[in-house]
């Protein structure tokens, strides 16, 4: 199983948003811990992954050979994809 790490970046997106939209990324974050690669995909010309919650985004880099998964940015599909 993975530990997941979020960055303060990441965590500070994550405090804007409204509680019942925080449990809903913080819920597939847990669930992405036992088998990350069946969730996420590769985010073009990046070394990351991205995780779909809704219409919302959340940024991973998976170091494989640690175990751990980094939150580097969440937000909106519009502003990530940029």
């Amino acid at each position: 199983m993975y530990d997941i790490i979020i960055l303060p970046k990441a965590e500070n997106q994550l405090k804007k948003f409204d509680t019942y939209l925080q449990e809903r990324i913080l819920n597939s974050l847990e669930r992405v811990k036992l088998r990350p690669f069946s969730f996420v995909k590769r985010k073009q010309g990046t070394p990351y992954f991205l995780l779909r919650v809704g219409n919302y985004r959340a940024v991973l880099d998976i170091k494989k050979n640690k175990l751990i998964i980094l939150v580097i940015e969440v937000g909106p599909r519009k502003k990530i994809y940029k």
